[in-house]
């Protein structure tokens, strides 16, 4: 054999080793053969399963945020990437993977630490039961987990299967019966083996596209190490305590305020017991949240600014695809940040309702 016969064996060789994934991905996947009902309940009793792997999430939601939610608004309105390493609730890792760096979350029984590369700091926090949406939430099994709490068999339905991550994922499409509703569907795919699911969308009502989808790229429904979830703090590094996390978790410790047991219909949560409000479950849910005027001003000003805003006597409202976005009040007054996938008119309710059911705790 000539040595350029040599070569293009091996060139031949490397090529068909590079083209075999993009082969696999394009084949049919193939449908385990679950029912709705069944695939429902693999997925929820897979709440626990261990799993590990890397995860892009899209949001379209460009949400009109001010210096005390940029975090929020680029988890939703930005593409995140993310390795992940989840051993179990009090056991797990999040990286999210920046242009230069990374920023983790690293739990454990005792709390999260947060540590940024750029910054090199350390932050270790408690970890409250009412907070803002974080990076690790972002995750297809942590939003599969929040949408499908108390969801009824019969409200869904079997999608095709798919492949992603290497797997034939089965398909599953959840429709919200409550009319409060701004979410038109949920669909997921998940692995049929371990129950994880490994795709979720969100698709508003009159929709065509969805406006957050979130994926694993590469999947592994195996325990992940011990070592990968531990964290050391890197020499030089600067270390701090908050026993607040953030603004909701602040007002939920502070504010003088009990917000009603139901807004515009939907009935609040066991865990919302102090200033915070959490109602609803599932795919329809809303928070309310008390902010004083130095939060409540910017916040208003960059509401005012959004395309499709209404000001109404009620606050300020914006609806940004499946999210709703409402600060009462006016102008020097403070006011309820009310959020959640419910329409506008759901949020106008809430907000009445604050106004004539919430009890002042103290003066």
């Amino acid at each position: 054999m000539k040595p350029v016969q040599r070569w293009s064996l091996v060139a031949a060789g490397v090529a068909a080793l590079l083209a075999a994934p993009w082969v696999v991905r394009a084949l049919p996947a193939d449908d385990p053969g679950l029912d709705a009902a069944d695939l429902l309940s693999r997925v929820q009793a897979a709440r626990d399963h261990p799993y590990s792997g890397y995860v892009e999430s899209r949001g379209t939601l460009r949400l009109p945020v001010a210096d005390r939610f940029t975090d929020v608004g680029s988890l939703f309105g930005e593409e995140t990437r993310m390795r992940v390493w989840w051993r179990g609730a009090d056991r797990w890792r999040v990286n999210k993977l920046l242009p230069s760096g990374e920023s983790d979350l690293v739990h454990d029984a005792r709390g999260t630490t947060q540590w940024r590369y750029q910054q090199n700091d350390v932050k270790r926090s408690a970890d409250p039961d009412i907070r803002l949406p974080r990076t690790a939430d972002l995750v297809p099994p942590a939003v599969a987990r929040l949408l499908l709490d108390d969801v009824d068999p019969g409200d869904v339905e079997r999608l095709p299967a798919r492949r992603v991550a290497g797997v034939d994922a089965a398909g599953l499409r959840l429709a919200p019966a409550a009319k409060q509703s701004s979410i038109d569907h949920v669909d997921l795919w998940a692995d049929p083996t371990s129950g994880v699911p490994l795709r979720v969308e969100v698709v508003a009502k009159g929709a065509d596209m969805a406006a957050f989808t979130s994926e694993f790229r590469e999947f592994s429904a195996a325990t992940p190490s011990e070592e990968s979830v531990s964290f050391r703090a890197p020499p030089g590094s600067d270390a701090s305590f908050d026993d607040v996390l953030d603004i909701a978790d602040a007002a939920n410790q502070y504010a003088p305020f009990l917000p009603p047991q139901t807004v515009a219909g939907l009935p609040k949560a066991p865990e919302a017991d102090r200033a915070v409000g959490i109602y609803g479950a599932g795919i329809t849910r809303l928070i309310t949240i008390p902010l004083r005027e130095r939060e409540a001003g910017p916040l208003r000003k960059q509401l005012e600014l959004t395309p499709g805003v209404q000001v109404l006597a009620e606050g300020t409202v914006v609806a940004l695809g499946p999210l709703g976005v409402m600060l009462t009040g006016a102008e020097g007054a403070g006011g309820w940040l009310v959020a959640g996938t419910v329409t506008a008119n759901t949020l106008v309710r809430a907000a009445r309702d604050l106004a004539n059911d919430t009890v002042v705790t103290r003066r």
